[in-house]
C-alpha cells in the first residue's frame, strides 16, 4: 500500500509538469511558451511575441487578444503602476497568468487614477484598483510594455527550470525562495518553498535593475 501512494505520488508530480515537458498540441508548433525568449541583435528581447521596451498595450491586445483587465495597482500612499492582466493565458497546454507592466508616467497614473470608472480594494486589502475610464484607454493602451510576470498554472522544480531553460547565471538562495537568474535573457525565475513559482521578464539592458536589490538583503 505504500508504494501504491509513492507511485501515485510521482505520478501526480509528472502530470502536474507534463505541459513544461510537452507543450505541444495536436502535434503542431506552439508559440508564446515562457522559455521562448528571443534575444535582439541591439539587446532588447522579446518574449509571449512582444518586443520588451518596445511592444505597446495596444500590441498585446493584438497578439494576446482582448479577455485581461487593464488597471492601475497602488499600495497606500503610492502613486501605483499601470497593468494589463491576463487572467486566462494558454499556449497550447501551457496556462497560467500574464501581467504586463508599464513606465507609465506618474502624472499620467494620476490623471487616469483620478478620471477612474471605479476602484476597488483588492482581496489582500493592501492595495487598489483602479478601473480605467473608456476615455483614457486610446493614451493608455500607446504606452510601452516594459516588464512581464508569468506565474505558471502547474508547479515547478528545479529539474523543469533547468530542463527548459538552461543553466542560470547565478542562483541567489534565500529563505523561502530561490532565484534563477539569467541576465542575457532578462529573466528572473522565482522558485518558492510554499507560494506560486514567478517569472519576470525585462529587456536583458535593465535586468541590473531587477536583479539589485536580491544582493542587497
Amino acid at each position: 500500500m505504500k508504494t501504491f501512494f509513492v507511485l501515485f505520488a510521482l505520478l501526480a508530480v509528472l502530470l502536474a509538469a507534463y505541459p513544461f515537458f510537452n507543450p505541444s498540441e495536436n502535434g503542431g508548433t506552439v508559440t508564446g511558451l515562457p522559455w521562448q525568449i528571443e534575444v535582439l541583435p541591439d539587446g532588447s528581447s522579446k518574449a509571449f511575441g512582444l518586443h520588451i521596451g518596445s511592444s505597446c498595450l495596444s500590441d498585446a491586445l493584438a497578439i494576446l487578444g482582448n479577455d485581461m483587465e487593464l488597471a492601475i495597482i497602488a499600495a497606500k500612499d503610492e502613486v501605483g503602476t499601470l497593468e494589463m492582466y491576463y487572467g486566462h493565458y494558454q499556449a497550447g497546454l501551457l496556462s497560467g497568468k500574464l501581467v504586463l507592466q508599464t513606465s507609465a508616467s506618474e502624472q499620467d497614473i494620476k490623471r487616469w487614477r483620478e478620471n477612474a470608472a471605479r476602484s476597488e480594494y483588492m482581496a489582500s486589502g493592501q492595495a487598489k484598483k483602479y478601473t480605467l475610464s473608456d476615455a483614457d484607454s486610446a493614451q493608455v493602451l500607446q504606452q510601452v510594455i516594459t516588464g512581464i510576470t508569468f506565474i505558471p498554472a502547474v508547479n515547478l522544480d528545479e529539474e523543469v527550470i533547468l530542463a527548459r531553460f538552461g543553466q542560470p547565471e547565478k542562483q541567489v538562495a534565500m529563505v523561502d525562495v530561490t532565484h534563477y537568474l539569467y541576465p542575457a535573457k532578462g529573466l528572473d525565475i522565482a522558485l518558492y518553498k510554499e507560494a506560486k513559482e514567478v517569472l519576470q521578464y525585462v529587456s536583458p539592458q535593465a535586468f541590473q535593475l531587477l536583479s539589485q536589490p536580491l544582493f542587497e538583503q
